[in-house]
């Protein structure tokens, strides 16, 4: 099979859905799906936005198509003309996926397309220019004529069936997997001193674009109870890429009693995801909407606890290793902060987390995608 892989949304800050589309295409190019990996061709058109110098190295077995094409020029042509079919940029293929709800134009090939989450529906006016644009006016028309749409979980299976309209056997599930590194952050936090509550360089962990589905504001409320319960409480770490929508919540934690208790880092790099999970007493995701959650996933994988709302696919990524908590509940976000600075409870929360965490893997990931292709391919050949 000859599969091309969209790879821009890997290139810059690779966050949820970059992070999806590049260790996708590594567990398939690497033959990780029971070494049947297709020849991945990734896709990319930045002139800003390089792919990185390793990525050849990481990935031997891929085929790196670079054009040198305007990214706006291409998406508007893309996704409202429909031209022109890739088959002109990267060569002919059998499967060509869009990591975004819409097509990408081509002449032959079967036609894939990943929905993460249907917040470009709910609230547009948050979305940039171009998705505002764009995806709210063509993303159901486009589903519908994808040959598979791949989602990355049951949650957001149901939401994408009902919301776009699509038959239920054209809808995929391919949950991402575990980062490599977590072991190595195992290995770290079992060998650095011990997760005692206010210990120095511990900390309360949020990681994610600072959007309003991510429901910050609710967080600082928590941790701002927390701390008149505990004023020696541990500080709290916010991670994740800054939107207009944080700057009010940067403002607060400017203030009183916020005011040197909580860091904003902006965009975190593998490197220092690393990092912050090595350091972190407890992972704190309080979102209105995810698609996944894939934060969730790695502070479990890397033994990190986790306290997570009760909305969108959380409840179903955390499984046993959480109870869930209504979004906009602060003190009972705040009581679970409060316990899980227990380290007996802390401990037994990040034992549900490993085993949790155990049931996902790239290697299934790229196995449940390669099901999907197929799958695209009987249905393109059926239509054709």
């Amino acid at each position: 099979m000859r599969l091309l892989i969209d790879y821009r949304p890997a290139l810059r800050e690779r966050t949820g859905v970059g992070e999806f589309a590049h260790e996708l295409a590594r567990a398939l190019s690497c033959g990780a799906a029971d070494g049947a990996a297709p020849h991945v061709t990734l896709f990319t058109n930045s002139w800003r936005d390089r792919p990185a110098a390793t990525l050849a190295a990481e990935m031997p077995a891929a085929k790196i198509a670079d054009v040198k094409v305007p990214v706006r020029g291409l998406v508007w042509a893309w996704n409202r003309l429909e031209w022109p079919p890739v088959e002109w940029l990267a060569g002919a293929h059998d499967v060509v996926h869009s990591q975004s709800p819409l097509l990408i134009p081509t002449n032959r090939a079967a036609q894939v397309v990943t929905v993460h989450d249907l917040d470009f529906l709910r609230n547009p006016d948050q979305m940039s220019a171009e998705i505002r644009r764009d995806y709210p006016a063509l993303a159901r028309t486009h589903a519908g004529r994808a040959d598979a749409v791949m989602v990355s979980s049951h949650y957001a299976a149901g939401e994408v069936i009902r919301e776009l309209q699509l038959p239920p056997s054209r809808v995929r599930v391919c949950s991402p997997g575990t980062p490599l590194w977590s072991d190595d952050v195992r290995r770290r936090r079992n060998t650095s001193r011990p997760l005692s509550p206010g210990s120095h360089g511990k900390h309360i962990l949020f990681v994610g674009t600072l959007s309003l589905r991510k429901n910050v504001g609710t967080l600082l409320e928590a941790y701002a109870r927390l701390r008149v319960r505990l004023p020696h409480a541990p500080p709290l770490v916010l991670a994740g890429h800054r939107t207009p929508a944080s700057a009010r919540w940067e403002a607060r934690c400017d203030q009183p009693p916020l005011k040197g208790h909580v860091a904003l880092t902006g965009y975190i790099d593998g490197r220092q995801r690393m990092d912050l999970y090595t350091d972190a007493l407890m992972l704190v995701l309080p979102s209105y909407e995810e698609g996944f959650g894939l934060p969730v996933l790695e502070a479990m994988a890397c033994g990190v606890p986790v306290i997570v709302s009760s909305r969108g696919s959380l409840p179903e990524v955390a499984g046993p290793a959480a109870s869930p908590i209504d979004p906009d509940d602060a003190d009972g976000f705040a009581e679970q902060m409060g316990m899980l600075l227990d380290p007996a409870i802390a401990a037994s929360a990040a034992d549900r987390g490993a085993a949790q965490a155990a049931r996902f893997s790239w290697s299934a990931c790229a196995a449940a995608a390669l099901g999907t292709y197929h799958a695209a391919l009987e249905v393109h050949a059926g239509r054709r």
